[in-house]
Order: structure tokens, then C-alpha cells, then sequence
């Protein structure tokens, strides 16, 4: 969920959410692969990207057959010519670079596939249903991204058979990636960044934790 939602219309925003969610074959590609492998692999892909991007902003021609291709589904910022701005799927790419290359495997897996699915139910919620304001972002919109991280945690809990102590640094990681979502804006971090790191970081911390108890 970001502030500059309401510049694309709600149809836009599910569409561009939808291709959002497809970023979850990422992690699931990347565990069939050896870890450098991976990394090499989406180094490749985020570096394409970059170009697109680069492209879209110094390159007329290129910038008429992206507009016209996912025009609709750009947010005003990243459509600007008098500022340079990388568009989501740069920065998506760029977070699961840096979460699969810092974090362990089930803590890096886990946080990008919350980055993927809660930032998802809190765009979708939050701008429907969301009134009241919870830092910069709406509170229901919160309370989605939380809940539906807390389920993300549960499945791959469920998946890599791990004990119930990763479902607690997990839970408590993804509120404190609730909230790093919610504030995103004023600490001036894109919140494809913001939150894999916010949880990654939180996660490993408690696992640490939990383990020394």
C-alpha cells in the first residue's frame, strides 16, 4: 500500500497488484536453485529492469511503447520526466535481491513473500475500506498487511517443517513490518524496501532470541 494510490484508479491498482502477487514465483524458483545460482539469476533480472526504467525516463520512443503497454498501471511518480524515479517492479527486484542475499533462506523467503502478499491486501483493503489513519497509511490497511503476514508465516512454517518459535519471531516481525509499511513515506524508504529489511531484520533478531531462552 502506498500514498500515491489514488492516482491510479481501483480496476489499475487490482491489475497492478495481480502482477505484484505473480513476484511470488521468485522465492519459489529461487528454492529449486542453488543460492548463488539464484542470486545471479535475479541480479541478471533486476539489472533489466534498471535498463527498462532508465529507457522509460531518457528514451522517447521506448517511453511511448511502455506507456502504451502499462501506462494505466504507473503511479504519478513514476511516470514523472523532470525527476528520475524507478518504477515498483525495480524496486521488488531489487528487495528480493538484497533479502535472498543478506537473510537466511526461510527468514528471506518468508519476509519477500510477506512484502508480496501483505502489501498486497493492504493497498487492496486499506484504500476500500480505509478511513481512519494509522501513521500515513489507513489502520484497517494495517491490521490486513498483519493479519494476512501472520498466515504467510504459518505456511511456510507449515512448508519447511520449523518449529513453533519461528511462528513467534515471525508474528512479531511482520507487526513490526506492518508498521514500517504504514511509515514508509516519512522515512523516506520505498516500501519494497521497507518492509522485506523491517521483517528480515526483526525476524533474525528474535530467532537469535528465542534461542538463546
Amino acid at each position: 500500500m502506498t500514498g500515491t494510490s489514488a492516482q491510479i484508479t481501483y480496476a489499475s491498482e487490482i491489475a497492478r497488484k495481480g502482477i505484484h502477487l505473480a513476484s511470488l514465483l521468485i522465492p519459489i524458483i529461487y528454492l529449486q536453485l542453488d543460492h548463488w545460482t539464484g542470486i545471479v539469476i535475479l541480479c541478471a533480472i533486476t539489472a533489466a529492469s534498471l535498463l527498462i526504467d532508465v529507457l522509460l525516463h531518457v528514451h522517447a520512443g521506448s517511453r511511448q511503447l511502455l506507456l502504451a503497454l502499462v501506462g494505466p498501471l504507473l503511479r504519478q511518480h513514476e511516470l514523472r520526466e523532470d525527476r528520475f524515479h524507478l518504477t515498483g517492479a525495480s524496486w521488488v527486484l531489487i528487495a528480493a535481491t538484497l533479502t535472498f542475499l543478506v537473510f537466511p533462506t526461510t527468514i528471506a523467503v518468508t519476509a519477500f513473500s510477506v512484502l508480496i502478499v501483505s502489501d498486497t491486501f493492504a493497498a487492496l483493503i486499506g484504500r476500500r475500506y480505509g478511513q481512519r489513519e494509522f501513521i500515513d497509511k489507513s489502520l484497517v490497511g494495517s491490521v490486513a498487511f498483519a493479519v494476512s503476514a501472520f498466515v504467510v508465516v504459518a505456511a511456510w512454517q507449515a512448508l519447511f517443517s520449523l518449529p513453533s518459535s519461528f511462528f513467534i519471531a515471525g508474528a512479531i516481525a511482520s507487526v513490526a513490518a506492518a508498521i514500517a509499511e504504514a511509515a514508509s513515506s516519512r522515512l523516506r524508504l520505498d516500501d519494497n524496501i521497507a518492509i522485506p529489511c523491517s521483517y528480515g531484520i526483526v525476524h533474525w533478531l528474535m530467532s537469535v532470541l528465542l534461542s538463546s531462552c
